[in-house]
């Protein structure tokens, strides 16, 4: 399969949404957390990274924080604004998840397709280009321009293929028709499990699909120090860009025993965790997800 050259990091066009005059006269006006609420919304953002350029005070820049699936960066060319705005952060105990940095330069200070929605009520020095070289395929630069604000999405690239299925789709053919995947290059992100249970074990992670720019997969959380430790399975969901934990959910109480390997592969053997008559259990299907 022949490869192209040109990467998908730059988008050669983008999207555009000019927002309401109405709401762009109450933006103004309304408290930072109201006013984040209405960016959040507006551009359909439900967690990522989000990078607010212009940071000041940090009022706007802590709000956007919209829960735990979410990782705010502010960036502010004003010494003393950082200053301020790191007082106000600490104080509301969002230290971590929200963080501000001084930066003065025309080009941010991330990776290629790793922010899901940059906010600016100016740009300044830094070119469109730079924002959509930074912005994940549909993600979202909200933008002011004069008294306008913008709504810029970057586009998917066509030849970006997804993997919904454990043989790539609905079909049970195993070939993508991705033509940008290829040797890895770089780490584009790290997250946990650092360390997995046992390689002479069930492999801590399992059945990684990818859709939507999201990768789903089932992980053993438990502690690495013994394989003999009772597993603890969550369904994941992470942003296939940055890594960013989106939701986890867990499995009922059940431990994986061994896998079949006779030609009925879906047939697991589980065993009920009890802890005082543990019974046995030949099952056909994923165990159910506990609420």
């Amino acid at each position: 399969m022949k490869r192209q050259k040109n990467q998908f990091c730059v988008a050669p066009a983008f999207s555009l949404v000019i927002l309401g005059i109405s709401s762009l006269l109450t933006a103004q006006s309304l408290a930072p957390k109201q006013q984040a609420e209405q960016i959040l919304k507006a551009c359909n953002i439900k967690g990522g990274l989000i990078v607010h350029i212009g940071c000041g005070d940090g009022r706007l820049t802590a709000a956007l924080c919209g829960g735990q699936a979410y990782r705010v960066h502010g960036l502010d060319a004003d010494t003393g604004d950082i200053q301020q705005a790191r007082k106000l952060i600490q104080s509301s105990g969002l230290y971590g998840p929200v963080s501000v940095e001084h930066w003065d330069r025309p080009r941010l200070p991330y990776g290629d397709n790793i922010v899901n929605l940059l906010v600016a009520g100016e740009l300044g020095q830094i070119p469109m280009r730079e924002v959509m070289r930074v912005l994940v395929p549909r993600g979202v630069a909200y933008v002011k321009r004069g008294n306008t604000w913008r709504m810029d999405v970057k586009p998917r690239p066509q030849d970006v293929d997804e993997w919904t299925h454990y043989l790539h789709d609905a079909s049970g053919n195993a070939v993508a028709h991705d033509l940008v995947v290829g040797p890895p290059r770089y780490m584009q992100w790290i997250a946990e499990p650092r360390h997995t249970r046992s390689h002479e074990h069930t492999p801590s992670i399992n059945a990684l699909v990818s859709a939507e720019g999201r990768i789903f997969y089932i992980a053993d959380q438990a502690a690495v120090a013994s394989i003999r430790q009772p597993p603890q399975w969550h369904m994941v969901a992470r942003d296939a860009y940055n890594g960013i934990l989106l939701w986890k959910r867990s499995f009922c109480s059940v431990s994986c025993a061994h896998f079949a390997s006779s030609a009925t592969r879906s047939s697991v053997t589980l065993r009920t965790a009890r802890r005082r008559t543990p019974s046995w259990h030949t099952i056909s299907s994923v165990p159910c997800v506990c609420s």
